[in-house]
């Protein structure tokens, strides 16, 4: 029998897709309403955790201040009280002021103007503004527009390089090439099982996560919820749960 060792990385990285899309099936990221909506929480959600997002987004409902429209008016020290739950709050309230601006200054305020950009470029130029980084970029392209392109983070690192499809010195842009022309020709997975395990919490259907995208676009966003699932409850930092874990018979064999 050929052993896990020997897989190369990008049928690694399609043989892990297939086993959790079969598994669990779509995990409905991103919940939101709108692309701005999704903006927002990927500014939001950098150095924090989710729950923390959440509420910020709720103040901001709240106040009628989830729109571009109101971010550009709103005076940035209330703008900071909306987001203080975010932590790290004068940044945020200011990278999402500078966001606007960006879209003011270059499409007119009009996100769907920016987001028909072409993905490099536009990447290129959401990686120019303060305080955005590859993940955050990257999250915004993939989720609130709808391009063909994989969101790297720490669980998927983690994951990937435990089944030696990359190793740690792999740089951010190298690990979402490989997962992209791994997942270039695959269909968006159905799921089998019909019981999830208790554990998973899993978004309930929103605008964004229901959105029409290409097939590949889909295939991008399934894959990185369903490695955020992997990352939460089994492939923990210290003392990870192999044994439990639907992606253990793809482990490289143990010497």
């Amino acid at each position: 029998m050929k052993s896990t060792r020997q897989i190369a990385p990008e049928a690694m990285v399609r043989a892990i897709y297939r086993r959790l899309a079969r598994s669990w099936g779509p995990q409905h990221w991103w919940p939101a309403e709108t692309p701005f909506e999704v903006i927002v929480g990927a500014i939001l959600g950098q150095n924090t955790s989710w729950t923390n997002v959440e509420r910020a987004l709720h103040s901001l409902r709240s106040a009628d201040s989830l729109h571009i429209g109101a971010i550009r008016v709103l005076p940035i020290a209330q703008l900071e009280q909306l987001v203080r739950s975010s932590g790290y709050y004068r940044q945020k309230a200011q990278r999402l002021k500078s966001f606007v601006n960006f879209v003011d200054e270059r499409y007119g305020g009009s996100l769907e103007r920016m987001f028909a950009t072409p993905t490099h470029q536009l990447r290129h130029q959401l990686l120019s503004l303060k305080g955005i980084g590859h993940e955050t970029a990257d999250a915004i392209l993939l989720y609130a527009g709808n391009h063909e392109i994989f969101v790297v983070d720490a669980y998927a690192r983690r994951i990937l390089e435990r089944h030696a499809a990359i190793d740690n010195s792999a740089k951010y842009d190298d690990v979402r090439d490989l997962v992209e022309r791994a997942l270039r020709r695959q269909i968006p997975g159905q799921p089998t099982a019909t019981v999830l395990p208790a554990k998973l919490t899993v978004h309930q259907p929103s605008v964004m996560s229901a959105a029409s995208r290409t097939p590949t676009a889909q295939v991008c966003n399934e894959m990185h919820g369903l490695l955020v699932q992997i990352g939460k409850h089994y492939c923990h930092k210290q003392e990870p749960d192999c044994e439990q874990c639907p992606l253990q018979s793809l482990l490289p064999d143990r010497v």
